[in-house]
């Protein structure tokens, strides 16, 4: 057993505790209080961190690891253009992709868990979808919730895939979800026996939903860059539907996708008769504001999303489309960007219990309480004791000293 202690202990499920202190035993938490408390009910030492904030690590609920070295790739493949619309930034990470050895992609994958924990994340949503990097998930102290990408339209390639899919997830490597990429890469039939999948393996479902305009004129009239660039170049001609006259969420709503398990990710592009659809279905939604900023597709309706109640997480998406995995920095652009929307308490919680709840790892993580994992952070503010500006200087001005991962010294 050992006590940790700081000038504030903020447990995010419930009100900061100053000089407080985390009881950590076998590399979960017994208790959380006042550390004279802690000290008097057990004979455990202490390790104290004045002038310090000890919270709860954070939770990435939406990212590409396997992108992290993006950049370079760029400029060692010889394609390093600034695409001008989302269907361009698409066009060239297919053909960036197509290039890589699968040692790039294995460097790479390393590299981005490495730069999350950094960052102070301990348990992150992360597409995967060269299938053979699984093993180096098991490297990193950190938990990481797998979603096997899913893309296809030819039948005989769909059912290849779903068959691929099974047998990975059999196999128990680690924590799967499945990633049907978005409504407008995978056949009306392959995405729903994508669902049916994971319903047969009670798994969740993460999809890019509504992500830019392109998508949104695509869905309602099969119109746009999407059939007249992005289809072409990966041949997919012969799968061009017929007029929808919908919206990519109405649309997976009529195909039964829809409910309790299924996050969707960026809803830039979402109705207000889109998110009464998202609610009634239970949908959690995971925003990626720096993305969106960066492929200029536009900002998510997060008031809408607020008023109807609707469950959200922060994710970094991937440096692909962001200059860090850093949830520090989409909390502050989220600020910036979207003033008046969230508090400071409230972003705090997204990135952390927030994003544990969407990603259905909340017994575990996103919070200091008792009999979850110990996975915190060691947090260097000054006037840490000020609780009425505590959330905004954690933001805005707090430095990661140390991060903890069942109780160890990691970072």
């Amino acid at each position: 057993m050992r006590i940790f202690a700081a000038s504030t202990v903020m447990p995010i499920s419930s009100s900061p505790i100053a000089h407080g202190g985390i009881l950590v035993e076998n590399g979960r938490i017994r208790d959380v209080g006042p550390v004279e408390r802690l000290r008097s009910d057990y004979d455990a030492p202490v390790t104290d961190f004045p002038q310090c904030v000890i919270m709860p690590g954070l939770v990435n609920a939406h990212t590409h690891l396997e992108l992290t070295h993006f950049p370079s790739w760029k400029l060692r493949k010889d394609l390093d253009y600034s695409p001008r619309t989302y269907v361009d930034w698409v066009i060239q990470v297919i053909k960036i992709k197509r290039s890589l050895q699968p040692e790039e992609l294995e460097l790479s994958l390393k590299e981005g868990l490495r730069k999350s924990l950094e960052s102070g994340t301990v348990a992150s949503a992360d597409i995967l979808t060269d299938r053979r990097l699984l093993p180096i998930y098991d490297e990193t102290p950190t938990k990481n919730i797998v979603f096997l990408e899913a893309i296809g339209q030819e039948p005989a390639l769909c059912a290849e895939l779903k068959e691929k899919l099974k047998v990975v997830i059999r196999s128990g490597h680690t924590r799967f979800g499945i990633s049907p990429h978005a409504p407008h890469t995978l056949s009306p039939s392959f995405f729903r026996e994508i669902k049916e999948l994971a319903t047969s393996f009670s798994l969740p479902i993460m999809t890019h939903l509504s992500e830019s305009s392109e998508e949104a004129s695509f869905m309602h009239d099969s119109t746009g860059r999407i059939a007249e660039l992005l289809y072409p170049h990966i041949h997919w001609e012969a799968y061009l539907p017929k007029p929808q006259r919908t919206t990519s969420t109405a649309y997976l709503d009529s195909l039964g996708v829809l409910d309790q398990s299924t996050i969707a990710v960026h809803c830039v592009h979402v109705t207000p008769a889109d998110g009464e659809i998202l609610k009634k279905r239970g949908v959690n939604v995971v925003i990626c504001p720096r993305s969106n900023d960066r492929l200029t597709v536009g900002k998510a309706p997060l008031n809408l999303f607020k008023k109807l109640d609707i469950p959200m997480a922060i994710g970094t998406d991937s440096l692909a489309s962001n200059d860090s995995l850093s949830l520090w920095d989409e909390m502050r652009f989220i600020l910036n960007e979207f003033p008046g929307v969230f508090r400071h308490d409230e972003l705090l919680a997204m990135a952390t219990l927030g994003g544990a709840k969407v990603l259905g790892i909340d017994e575990e993580f996103g919070s200091l309480e008792q009999g979850k994992r110990a996975d915190f952070l060691v947090l260097e503010v000054e006037n840490s004791m000020v609780e009425k500006n505590l959330h905004r200087l954690i933001i805005e001005e707090a430095r990661i000293d140390q991060v903890y991962i069942s109780g160890n010294h990691v970072n």
